[in-house]
């Protein structure tokens, strides 16, 4: 039965509208307070409500005892009514991303927001002439000053600046306040902040992040070598909550300084485990002389609606799209920095800024392309050649043969799919756009200028969202990751010690948790399965998932004991008396599989999940599936 308050609470105080910091903000501190308790007791009761009601008084011992998804999506409307109110979705999903339902594929390793839709996408390869609404383009790197690119702006072609008004619209950021560049991709954009952030007088680096990230090791690693003092937040053990008097410690300043401590680096919430983090960090950072910079690359469609920019205005702001979920994970990042902060950074020359390539016409690849690393980086050079020339720069053809070369590289230790695209020469990044094509372009904008000309670009998966509105996008995410938490709590092994055949990091049921889980599957010895094996194991049901790496893990001395046996060393970690201290305390941590639900995910795609993970169950599961894979005359999996 669901909670009488969850429909008050959805529309008094979702929880990405209103976090805790909002309410102090507030000039109504009594309305709010009591609203706030208000939404706390709602949100007790449906983390209760879903405890008790997902499979009351059950465990699953065997994968094959388990109900069928249409009896499971019946006892899931019972408990969550209202996820009825969110068929919109469906319908989108049906109409604009057929290629899930057809291919029968769960698309879990998406975390961000697509520019387009599948169905924009084939519709314009069904067309003869390449139609408007629907800009292909590829990306270029240019060298450049940040610093000044921000201050005076550069050449920027129809699609870039129409690209730009539909980006800032979305997120709701404001022209007036903050400028923007593109970048390749996230790591590029946090490389370009460590490069001409002015640590020689604002001498520190403070991140909050539970997860590796490469971004955020390249920033460290850049901010390091320009002398900055770098320090992490940590995350208690078990629940992975931030260990807040350390990182109070940390933020608060005794000194009453003018000028600036340094640079600290905020995420919102986890895009591992779903944590998510009270805004009164940036509140504090910012009253103690902190420089902000905001990581929303993980925010979920329509989340820039409740983050209070206009109260917080960070320094920083970074956000990233790609451009079609489940089918095309390339894209860009856009690094926004709030102009009254652009005079402090330091003037540096830097790769990483990118100019967005309009395409001319499609360029038509043959279907049964093998799509290598090498093919498609020969694809891309000849895709830029031929759009300096003025013709085809489309690369519509490669999207269906490198997505599953790009999810492969991005299992492998990239951040996401979009920069492993990015990196490995799927798109025309590792050439600088040629004089000839600056040309074009510049006499294009200067005849668009004289004619009064604007290219309105249409980006229906933006559109899309905007459509839903962030209350239903919200609650349908909350409907499905809770019952998909709880639901693979239920599953244990058949023995007399009944070991949980999963464990979950991080948030479990709970009302504010964002969509995204991290957990590991154990067997029946209690050994975990390696996520890399559960990755690929999942990828031949058809199921996509990644990986990572969880760190900066605190335990107090009541689970000091379990720390030796929990933690282990990442693989090319630091080693050695004389390794860096924080490196090698990061070094330390957990393997886990990681799933996310996107903006279009359904409940058969966490049922499909759930039902996958409960194979497992089965002590012979995995040899069954080597053996199996052998049979077949392919390479056995290799853990």
């Amino acid at each position: 039965m669901q909670s009488p308050c969850l429909k008050e609470v959805s529309e008094v105080c979702l929880s990405s509208c209103c976090p805790a910091p909002l309410f102090k903000l507030s000039a109504h501190h009594d309305a709010m307070s009591k609203s706030r308790s208000t939404s706390a007791a709602c949100r007790r009761d449906f983390a209760a409500t879903t405890s008790s009601s997902i499979f009351p008084n059950t465990q699953f011992t065997n994968h094959e005892s388990l109900p069928s998804l249409q009896e499971s999506f019946s006892d899931f409307i019972k408990v969550y009514p209202r996820y009825q109110e969110t068929a919109q979705v469906d319908q989108i999903r049906a109409q604009e991303y057929y290629h899930l339902s057809q291919s029968n594929h769960t698309c879990l390793d998406y975390i961000g927001i697509g520019l387009f839709s599948s169905s924009q996408l084939h519709k314009q390869e069904s067309s003869s002439q390449l139609n408007s609404d629907f800009p292909f383009f590829s990306i270029s790197y240019k060298t450049g000053n940040l610093k000044t690119q921000l201050l005076h702006g550069g050449q920027e072609s129809e699609l870039e600046s129409a690209m730009r008004n539909r980006i800032m619209d979305f997120l709701n950021i404001s022209a007036n306040d903050y400028s923007m560049v593109f970048t390749a991709n996230r790591t590029s954009a946090f490389k370009l902040v460590a490069e001409s952030y002015p640590y020689k007088t604002s001498r520190k680096l403070l991140t909050v992040y539970d997860y590796e990230s490469e971004a955020v090791e390249g920033m460290i690693n850049t901010s390091e070598k320009r002398g900055a003092k770098v320090m992490s937040a940590e995350f208690s053990w078990p629940r992975l909550r931030i260990q807040s008097a350390k990182l109070r410690k940390m933020v608060v300043s005794k000194r009453k300084k003018k000028k600036k401590r340094g640079l600290f680096v905020f995420p919102v919430h986890s895009r591992i485990t779903g944590s998510r983090y009270p805004y009164v960090w940036m509140t504090m950072a910012q009253e103690n002389g902190w420089h902000v910079l905001v990581d929303a690359c993980a925010l979920g469609p329509k989340d820039m609606d409740s983050f209070g920019l206009s109260l917080f205005q960070p320094d920083f702001l970074i956000s990233s799209f790609y451009k079609i979920y489940g089918e095309n994970p390339s894209g860009f990042a856009c690094l926004f920095v709030k102009k009254s902060a652009i005079s402090s950074l330091e003037s540096s020359t830097s790769t990483g800024i990118v100019n967005l390539v309009p395409a001319k016409k499609l360029l038509q690849i043959a279907g049964d392309s093998s799509g290598t690393d090498t093919e498609l980086e020969q694809i891309s050079r000849l895709g830029l050649q031929l759009d300096a020339l003025g013709t085809a720069s489309s690369f519509s053809g490669l999207i269906s043969n490198h997505t599953t070369q790009t999810r492969r590289l991005e299992r492998e230790g990239y951040e996401s799919a979009e920069e492993g695209a990015n990196r490995t020469g799927l798109e025309t990044s590792e050439i600088r756009e040629s004089e000839t094509h600056a040309n074009l372009i510049k006499d294009k904008n200067s005849r668009s200028s004289r004619n009064g000309d604007s290219l309105e670009v249409v980006c229906r998966g933006l559109d899309q969202v905007d459509s839903v509105g962030l209350m239903m996008i919200t609650n349908r995410a909350r409907y499905l990751i809770n019952w998909l938490v709880s639901s693979l709590r239920k599953l244990k092994h058949p023995n007399t010690e009944g070991f949980p055949l999963v464990k979950i990091y991080g948030p479990k049921i709970k009302f504010d948790r964002g969509p995204a889980l991290a957990f590991n599957v154990f067997d029946w010895k209690g050994e975990k399965v390696e996520p890399v094996l559960v990755q690929k194991l999942a990828d031949r049901n058809n199921i996509s998932l990644s990986y990572g790496f969880l760190h900066h893990i605190w335990f107090s001395d009541k689970y000091a004991e379990e720390k030796g046996r929990i933690l282990e060393r990442r693989e090319g970690g630091v080693k050695g008396m004389d390794a860096n201290k924080l490196k090698a305390k990061s070094d330390l941590g957990i393997s886990v599989v990681t799933a996310a639900l996107g903006f279009v995910a359904s409940f058969e795609d966490t049922y499909r999940l759930w039902a996958f993970v409960a194979q497992f169950l089965d002590a012979d599961f995995v040899e069954k599936e080597r053996w199996r894979y052998t049979a077949l005359n392919q390479k056995t999996i290799e853990v």
